[in-house]
């Protein structure tokens, strides 16, 4: 017999939990806002919206279903199930945050504080949870398939991001390697160009309206970035220096779906992250190689 179907609700501290947690009481919390020219009343309520748009939801899952919690920071020793449909109740990052976890599960994006966040990702109130969750189970449900970007080491380490993954050293010291790409299209056919740069950018269409688009703007790039749910990578080398062993003739690209882009470690460490969360990295030391590519994981965002 198969299992209920099960929502877990993916939330995040507040920014007012974050500042009980680290002062004790609100009137120490509110004290230190104070000198920072803030109002503690203002936290507490946007804090409030959370919890009632997290209750909300909560309320609205099926009485024949089960149903947990998991918060942001725990998302890495969380075991999703394939019967489960995730609910994330928060901001846009917070689903790009849930996506690298996830192998195909639905998602429903939950608003929790319309105004202040895009909804790009987070496309819903709280009261359209109690209609999203059983459709989000039900045959020919709509889902957006959006591409994910991957990285994969030769030692057989893997990283997944929804927007981008960077490529470069953790603090402000030069990244080299040796960068070159693979794969189908005659991409492959040009020499590994030697780079010393401030490191490499692959990125989805989903990313392309954030740091990867900064990237496009800021060098009046003419590539033409991929949508959401198209299968293609566009990637940008920062600050690429010329220098008699280094170049600066490949500096950006789209990859398909047969492609990958490979930089071959020339520094004592480079770091690979996904979507901003540097906790979570990829170690990459002399001679080794890092393969980006476009993932074989979507992510199935409902709606």
């Amino acid at each position: 017999m198969s299992l209920a179907p099960r929502a877990v609700l993916v939330h995040r501290r507040t920014e007012y939990e974050e500042l009980l947690a680290r002062h004790g009481t609100h009137g120490q919390a509110a004290f230190f806002l104070a000198a920072r020219g803030r109002s503690a009343d203002e936290v507490r309520d946007r804090h409030e919206r959370a919890r009632r748009a997290l209750a909300d939801v909560a309320g609205a899952v099926p009485l024949t279903w089960r149903q947990t919690r998991v918060e942001r920071a725990d998302l890495d020793r969380f075991l999703f199930g394939p019967e489960d449909v995730v609910v994330v109740v928060g901001q846009d990052g917070l689903v790009a945050n849930t996506a690298k976890y996830l192998a195909g599960q639905p998602v429903v994006g939950i608003d929790a504080d319309p105004g202040r966040n895009p909804g790009v990702l987070v496309r819903h109130r709280p009261a359209d949870a109690r209609r999203l969750l059983p459709y989000a189970t039900a045959p020919g449900v709509t889902a957006d398939e959006l591409t994910m970007v991957a990285a994969a080491t030769d030692d057989g380490q893997r990283l997944l991001a929804l927007n981008e993954i960077y490529v470069g050293p953790p603090g402000h010291q030069t990244a080299r390697y040796t960068l070159g790409t693979d794969g189908a299209g005659g991409a492959g056919a040009a020499e590994p160009e030697p780079q010393a740069s401030s490191g490499v950018l692959a990125g989805t269409g989903t990313g392309a309206t954030g740091w990867l688009r900064s990237l496009w703007q800021q060098r009046s790039s003419a590539l033409a970035l991929p949508a959401p749910t198209e299968p293609r990578l566009a990637w940008f080398v920062r600050e690429a220096w010329p220098s008699p062993t280094t170049g600066t003739r490949r500096v950006e690209g789209v990859l398909g779906p047969a492609q990958g882009l490979r930089l071959t470690v020339e520094s004592d460490r480079l770091v690979a992250f996904g979507d901003g969360v540097e906790s979570d990295t990829l170690d990459l030391t002399w001679g080794q190689t890092v393969r980006l590519t476009v993932a074989d994981t979507r992510l199935r965002l409902v709606g």
